[in-house]
């Protein structure tokens, strides 16, 4: 005992009496370091009754009142008044997706997927989307024209050419709003905006216009195209390029104000265009200009 007094007071610096304290405190100290971890592992391991407990929380429960109507886990959800309609997910439009309840963005989504060369094969094809959810997806399942299963390769074929053989090609020319709504993926408002625009033109002459339609994507253009045709020798509407006014020249959608100001300029200069080929000689108009123009043109 001496020689450990002895070896405190040397490292520490310690008189007698400081000595003394530090070995009554040092026992002292270590039993209150360990006493709170030693009381919790005892206590843990004790069994413990809470069945007073359990009373008093019952006794609460039944002085409450359950009102669920309160309770907004509880609320009915508010049902749209839109009214639903079968859709195919690899034709529908952004407009409808829109009608269908679909948000902006998730109704980009599915877009920009179809774009990308993404296709929907079974109606639960559509959940691959990011922020489709069930619940939404279970609403709309009835309506979407999709298999419910993956068809094989025999039944496709089959479907196929059951439907080649069921329907009879329109004149693209010659359509009119009901006949262009039953594709898939023109509503109402497409269909308008195609004959309208059809209309300004004079008639398609080629399919790529069909691009020029606002609003028309390229899977619907697609779905279009195999169910129309466009004559080989069909004649458009053609303005007389040496007759008519600048209003009419700029109601034209290749023409517009600019062109027709600068035509009308042109013939006043020059007299009577003798060839359509002569509107090359005006400025605003380059090779790509003129072919696009020239089938709307006559003298």
């Amino acid at each position: 005992m001496n020689r450990l007094k002895a070896l405190i007071r040397n490292f520490f610096g310690f008189s007698r009496t400081e000595t003394n304290a530090f070995l009554i405190l040092l026992p002292l100290m270590l039993v209150l370091i360990f006493s709170e971890p030693v009381y919790r592992y005892w206590f843990i391991r004790q069994p413990h009754d809470f069945s007073k407990e359990a009373k008093e929380l019952d006794s609460l429960i039944t002085t409450l009142k359950w009102e669920p109507e309160k309770d907004t886990a509880f609320v009915k959800p508010v049902t749209s008044s839109k009214k639903l309609f079968f859709f195919n997910p690899n034709l529908v439009t952004k407009e409808q997706l829109n009608e269908l309840n679909f948000t902006n963005s998730l109704a980009n989504r599915i877009v920009n997927y179809r774009l990308k060369g993404g296709k929907f094969i079974v109606k639960n094809d559509l959940m691959k989307i990011y922020g489709v959810d069930s619940v939404l997806f279970n609403k709309l399942s009835p309506f979407i024209d999709l298999p419910e299963k993956k068809l094989k390769e025999s039944q496709v074929l089959k479907f196929a050419e059951k439907e080649k053989s069921t329907f009879i090609k329109f004149d693209l020319n010659n359509a009119d709003t009901a006949q262009l709504i039953k594709i898939y993926g023109i509503g109402a408002k497409l269909s308008s905006r195609i004959v309208s625009y059809r209309e300004k033109l004079g008639g398609f002459v080629t399919e790529a216009q069909l691009r020029e339609v606002y609003g028309l994507d390229s899977v619907v253009i697609k779905e279009l195209l195999l169910k129309s045709f466009i004559e080989k020798d069909f004649q458009p509407k053609q303005i007389n390029v040496n007759l008519a006014s600048e209003q009419v020249l700029s109601a034209h959608p290749y023409i517009k104000y600019k062109l027709a100001k600068v035509i009308i300029a042109y013939r006043a200069q020059h007299g009577l265009f003798q060839s359509l080929d002569e509107l090359i000689k005006i400025t605003l108009i380059d090779e790509q200009k003129f072919q696009k123009i020239k089938p709307y043109l006559s003298l």
